[in-house]
């Protein structure tokens, strides 16, 4: 050892850059070692029901939809998740909820991820109304059925459409597997009308109070009418009014066990989701590569600058200033001989 030390000392230079070369060399084979760290996956749900058409969001300080709102909201989200998080999109309407594809990661799928928001269209629904509570269990269903766990974030406007009532209302008090689950609520407490569309997209007027009027007993809650509404377009003074029902979806979270978050921001929900617990932990390699070869830089560097920098700094500021002096000196020496030779 005390060998190796006085090698060292007389051969500084020398075992710094074989050093370096040593390190960089172990860079290349990228070693890596096991390390337990969190894993983020998420399933961003959307609600694309027809009330989500309302138009009482704000985006660029023009009037937006509730779905396209949605899409911004998303868009940011996702370009806000650092890499190695994985992410599904689902849709939700009716009672029942649809995975677009299991959770890829952000940053490899980036591009996939932001067109699959792009086209998050009320059209794609499969029924016209929506049944919040009853979609919580086809969310479990779907989270279920995934290779590896994920966090629910459901975006929506909180409408129960047909209304609930005590036949219709889903008993949450057994539901298990929503611990952290995000419930984000889209829309305005003032509410406006829901805009009654063609399959191309046109105006043609706006849902009337009968769609969504209470019907009595087991009609309200069979099958057949989970995917219909009155057709009938509202006049003037018989517009329904669409409001986004955060009471309402704070309660549901509560009886789930999930946290409600208004998404009126993207740092809202962001934060929310901060605060969510990672869908798993696992053992992943930790790359190594980059730490030799920052050891391999400092040693560089070390041999660069020499055994006391302070005094190579002063010494070479001292050589600088002499040979400063001696060019001065010269210049005047011969300016002396010039006008001497003139004279």
């Amino acid at each position: 050892m005390k060998k190796l030390i006085r090698y060292f000392k007389n051969n500084r230079d020398t075992a710094l850059l074989s050093g370096a070369m040593l390190l960089l060399l172990a860079a290349l084979f990228q070693p890596s070692i096991p390390v337990k760290h969190n894993i983020y996956s998420y399933f961003l749900v959307a609600d694309i029901s027809q009330s989500m058409n309302a138009a009482d969001m704000e985006m660029n300080g023009k009037p937006a939809t509730r779905i396209a709102y949605t899409q911004k909201l998303l868009h940011e989200t996702v370009s806000s998740l650092p890499c190695d998080t994985k992410v599904s999109i689902g849709l939700f309407a009716g009672n029942s909820v649809a995975a677009l594809y299991t959770p890829i990661e952000v940053c490899a799928n980036f591009a996939a991820i932001q067109d699959t928001i792009d086209h998050l269209d009320w059209r794609n629904a499969w029924s016209g109304n929506s049944r919040v509570r009853e979609s919580l269990y086809s969310i479990a269903r779907a989270v279920r059925g995934f290779p590896e766990p994920a966090q629910v974030v459901l975006i929506t406007d909180g409408e129960e459409a047909p209304k609930l009532h005590a036949f219709n209302t889903k008993d949450l008090s057994n539901f298990q597997g929503a611990d952290g689950w995000l419930l984000v609520g889209v829309g305005s407490e003032k509410g406006t009308a829901i805009p009654k569309l063609t399959e191309k997209n046109q105006l043609i007027g706006f849902w009337s109070n009968e769609s969504f009027a209470l019907q009595p007993g087991i009609a309200q809650i069979s099958e057949s009418t989970l995917g219909t509404r009155d057709d009938n377009v509202a006049g003037t003074n018989d517009r329904f009014i669409s409001k986004l029902d955060s009471e309402y979806l704070k309660t549901v979270a509560k009886e789930i066990g999930g946290t409600y978050v208004n998404g009126d921001d993207v740092h809202h929900l962001l934060d929310a989701m901060k605060t969510q617990k990672p869908a798993r932990r696992d053992i992943a390699p930790f790359d190594l590569s980059w730490i030799l070869a920052l050891m391999a830089a400092l040693l560089l560097l070390t041999a660069y600058i020499g055994k006391h920098p302070l005094a190579q700094i002063e010494s070479t500021f001292k050589l600088y200033k002499r040979n400063l002096l001696k060019a001065r000196r010269s210049e005047n020496e011969a300016s002396i001989t010039h006008d001497n030779h003139i004279v």
